[in-house]
């Protein structure tokens, strides 16, 4: 019984020290274990200066406190209400300084917006001194987190000069969480929310998400599904969502919600939702009323309205235009805003689903109220491994246009593959739209330096579950945390990000750091090899999305099947875009349609998504397209073992738990990787009718057993 008890003692111990370090995500806050900066850190900081007293300045210090306690080994850290005596870090905004601390940091106050921060070495009363202040207290703590990322990355913090202010307004979660807790496309486990038991119950799950956001900057969160459920704009509802709205708002995160434009029906016993119908703008601005008073920072409603299904508009023969201009109206005395997203593409037109989202908003380019953002995802599919930017980023210049990202892998092996988005999201804001000529990036669209609005915007589709670990896969935090990175300034390089966030979740040691980073840059290329290489798109089994389906052809739309997409025969492989096909290219600005039309100018990494070429196509390495895709799925599989060999030497430098899990997720994603290689070149073959090319494996099954495998519980559908 002893023994039994001092197994059940350690199994304990040991899940809580597991559980604690991958619970914790970039806020380990690990004791610095470099004695020269140890050193650095111990002489430059013996206290910390609050000037602030709201509770945002108070979680300011306890984050400060805390943190520096943790990295430098216990020390005592003074805390004081003024300045006097030793060397201090100074926090307050700008109305909380005093007089001499406001005067060293003056000029920087004009180089930062709102949420921007100041944080600068001075010397006062004869000793060095760090101010980290802002416009207000928000601002003050994202400086708080900004200065600990510093000291958790070992950088130095003699002579600091930041001056830093977000480029984008609204950095948004986009939870895809239904009120029975389940997740469409979660991968981390159930919501976050417990509905049930708020809004008395309050988890301190709920505080630590609100401290990884503010970490990172995010300042927003849509609580619900874009497939909407009206109850939760009931009473019984909002009561929980102000319970959620009171926890965030010191962090800086404000709580948005989706609106089912079919509420005032579902909920409100109206006999229609139409927009133009006066009894129905006032039961949404009824409804405004109602959830301001209860919520007076409430961010407003994400909506999804005639797509898949969604109630909108257009069942009353109206337009987008007609139903966020309505909401619009409602939030609009509040300082509320409609995020009103572009995904829609209808079975009535089966010529391309590429072309309609940019068909069907273009032409409203600046119709819509000046607190509408339109929200378009990254591409004109839907989130796929590689996709080029989305043709509207730069077509709409009169009108706000949100970029939306999926940071959940709906399409890119869920939570068991290894995928570091923030690769993908970087090429996508580096992408040229050629609007304003050479240099007009998707950046510079979104972020309002193309054409100057009041709103700007970015969203990610949450990865985030209840799981321990939060995201279902150790290396999936990374896609939160540089999201939330580059949503504060999407000029950043992925790779710095990447440091960054290893070195704040594991370890500062190089011989750690430089291996696995690389070995993260690589992911992002890796799935896109063994999934749909040279433009290949949307081949995955179809509903859940997991696994290859190409042979996919039964399905009562076109546009669902994956045939449609890929387009295989034996003249050959690839979706015609070009003027010669469907004429997609031409919703691009004309120098982008130019190298997009063209199959010798077009990147080999788009070219099955723009042209439909024969298996003898000749690409730029001489192969022809049959032996090059066969020898980029190959690839893919190479990669992944690569990653393996990458992380099997990693034991060494973190802790064994995290290291486990994640040589066990890498064998898993091993195995899908040739999963995917085998059964889409054994379909593909068929039309090709030739041989695989030396270098790559041999399927070990038919392609009858890769169509016969069903999968009727895959999670996230």
């Amino acid at each position: 019984m002893t023994s039994l008890r001092f197994i059940f003692s350690f199994l304990l111990i040991s899940f809580s020290a597991f559980a604690q370090k991958d619970y914790k995500l970039w806020l380990q806050y690990d004791k610095i274990t470099n004695p020269e900066v140890f050193q650095q850190y111990n002489s430059a900081i013996e206290g910390i200066v609050s000037m602030g007293s709201s509770p945002t300045s108070k979680i300011s210090l306890s984050e400060l406190e805390s943190a520096l306690r943790n990295m430098m080994g216990d020390k005592k850290i003074e805390i004081k209400s003024r300045i006097e005596g030793g060397n201090n870090i100074i926090i307050g905004s700008k109305l909380s300084l005093n007089s001499d601390a406001q005067k060293v940091v003056a000029s920087d106050f004009g180089k930062i917006n709102d949420e921007g921060f100041i944080i600068k070495s001075v010397l006062l009363k004869n000793k060095q001194q760090i101010i980290i202040t802002g416009n207000n207290d928000v601002a003050v703590l994202y400086g708080v987190y900004s200065f600990l990322r510093l000291l958790q990355t070992n950088k130095p913090i003699t002579n600091l000069s930041i001056v830093d202010s977000p480029k984008i307004n609204i950095r948004i979660l986009n939870h895809w969480d239904n009120l029975d807790r389940t997740i469409e496309r979660g991968y981390a486990g159930f919501s976050l929310w417990n509905w049930q038991k708020l809004p008395d119950f309050v988890d301190q799950r709920y505080i630590d998400y609100a401290r990884a956001n503010a970490s990172i900057g995010i300042n927003g969160t849509v609580l619900t599904n874009v497939n909407a459920n009206a109850l939760i704009l009931t009473p019984q509802y909002l009561e929980k969502v102000e319970a959620l709205a009171n926890v965030f708002r010191p962090y800086g995160i404000k709580v948005y919600l989706t609106a089912r434009f079919s509420a005032p029906i579902e909920i409100g016993g109206l006999k229609t939702a139409d927009p133009k119908d006066v009894t129905v703008a006032n039961w949404w601005k009824d409804k405004a009323k109602e959830i301001y008073k209860k919520i007076p920072d409430f961010g407003g409603f994400l909506v999804k309205a005639n797509s898949e299904g969604q109630p909108g508009p257009q069942n009353y023969g109206r337009d987008h235009v007609d139903g966020a201009n309505m909401l619009a109206d409602a939030v609009a005395p509040f300082g509320g805003v409609i995020m009103w997203r572009a995904f829609v593409y209808s079975e009535h037109d089966a010529n391309d689903r590429a072309k309609q989202a940019y068909a069907e908003f273009q032409p409203y380019d600046g119709k819509f109220k000046d607190n509408v953002i339109v929200q378009v995802k990254n591409g004109a599919i839907d989130f796929q491994p590689r996709e080029p930017f989305h043709p509207l980023f730069g077509a709409m210049p009169k009108t706000p246009l949100m970029m939306e990202f999926q940071i959940t892998q709906e399409y890119l092996g869920f939570s068991t593959h290894l995928v570091y988005l923030p690769k993908l999201f970087q090429e996508v804001l580096e992408s040229d739209t050629y609007q304003k000529g050479k240099g007009t990036t998707v950046a510079k669209v979104i972020d309002g330096s193309f054409n100057p609005h009041k709103l700007t915007g970015i969203a990610g589709v949450a990865n985030i579950g209840n799981d321990i670990n939060w995201t279902g896969h150790p290396f999936a935090q990374a896609n939160w945390y540089g999201f939330g990175r580059l949503a504060w300034n999407p000029y950043l390089d992925s790779e710095s990000i990447a440091d960054e966030w290893l070195r704040c979740t594991f370890s500062n040691n190089e011989n750690f750091i430089k291996p696995v980073k690389e070995m993260m840059i690589q992911s992002r290329e890796a799935v896109v090899n063994y999934m749909t290489p040279l433009g290949l798109h949307h081949i995955m089994d179809t509903g859940h999305h997991y696994g290859p389906g190409p042979w996919v052809s039964n399905l009562s739309r076109p546009e669902w099947n994956p045939t449609y997409y890929h387009k295989a025969d034996k003249n050959g492989i690839g979706f015609d875009r070009s003027k010669t096909g469907t004429n997609a290219t031409a919703q691009y600005a004309l120098e982008a349609a130019k190298i997009f039309d063209n199959p010798e100018t077009c990147p080999e990494q788009d070219l099955l998504w723009f042209h439909h070429v024969s298996w003898d196509f000749k690409l730029k390495n001489g192969q022809t397209l049959w032996n090059g895709l066969a020898l980029k799925y190959q690839e893919g599989v190479n990669q992944v073992q690569e990653m393996q060999n990458t992380w099997n030497n990693m034991d060494k430098y973190i802790d064994k738990d995290r290291f486990k899990e994640v040589q066990m997720l890498l064998e898993i994603q091993y195995k899908e990787a040739n999963w995917w290689r085998d059964a889409c070149l054994l379909y593909f073959q068929q039309y090709s009718g030739k041989e695989l090319p030396v270098g790559v494996e041999k399927p070990t099954q038919t392609l009858e057993y890769f169509k016969s495998l069903k999968f009727p519980y895959a999670p996230g559908n």
